[in-house]
């Protein structure tokens, strides 16, 4: 494309929970400070997504003061009979500002005739200023909230001149085969990305995933292409 399509977007709830995949599994959780890219690229998607556009996020801002509250809750037991009580540490009234990139899917070269800037920009706006085609969530299915368009940098942020914070390593994003085809034609990788966030006065610049400095394969398997004309659905050819 000759532009960037660049596009901003608020988005708010009473609760949210970004926290480490690793401990997603049972037990108690706690929330990073910050929201995560893989968390806020999947807001983006639950706005509009198709599979021939890829979003990449490249900034977010911090609104409301950093409050946490933890709650007691009852889980699953995946061991044993009945369940157990946990407490889930989220952050509390959240508010963010998040500019986003809409990028096509290069890795998808049969969908190119859906490379349409207009049309995707036009269902975008739409989709946004009705809240999302999907239901949207912070970090977790149980921190519902809201989004609604804005312009980057139009309120005040409460740590507008809290200077510059920086947060350790992180969960960053996963970066999907469908999105990372460097084995062979039709074979990805499926990677965990981690990375270093700072805060600056309220604003948190993202990488892009491929320039994270940390990575962990977790596995590589084929991806389905579209063919019309075609069944989309499962084939053994894409692997396990």
């Amino acid at each position: 494309m000759s532009k960037d399509i660049v596009f901003a977007f608020k988005v708010s709830g009473r609760r949210a929970l970004f926290s480490d995949p690793v401990n997603r599994v049972g037990g108690e959780k706690m929330s990073y400070h910050l929201p995560t890219y893989q968390a806020l690229k999947g807001i983006t998607e639950s706005i509009y997504w198709k599979p021939s556009i890829i979003w990449k996020i490249k900034r977010v801002r911090i609104l409301n003061p950093i409050r946490t509250e933890s709650v007691g809750v009852r889980p699953i037991k995946y061991v044993g009979k009945g369940n157990e009580l946990s407490f889930y540490t989220y952050l509390r009234d959240v508010a963010y500002q998040v500019e986003v990139l809409m990028e096509w899917n290069k890795n998808r070269p049969e969908l190119k005739n859906d490379w349409n800037r207009k049309k995707h920009e036009e269902i975008f706006k739409r989709s946004l200023a009705k809240g999302g085609r999907r239901d949207i969530f912070l970090g977790t299915r149980e921190c519902q909230a809201y989004v609604e368009p804005c312009e980057f940098g139009e309120e005040k942020g409460f740590y507008d001149e809290a200077g510059e914070v920086a947060y350790g390593v992180q969960f960053h994003s996963f970066m999907y085969p469908d999105e990372n085809i460097s084995l062979d034609e039709d074979v990805g990788s499926f990677e965990c990305k981690l990375w270093n966030p700072i805060m600056k006065n309220g604003v948190v610049n993202f990488i892009e995933p491929e320039n994270c400095g940390i990575t962990k394969q977790i596995y590589s398997y084929g991806i389905k292409r579209f063919t019309p004309g075609e069944d989309f659905s499962y084939s053994e050819e894409c692997g396990e």
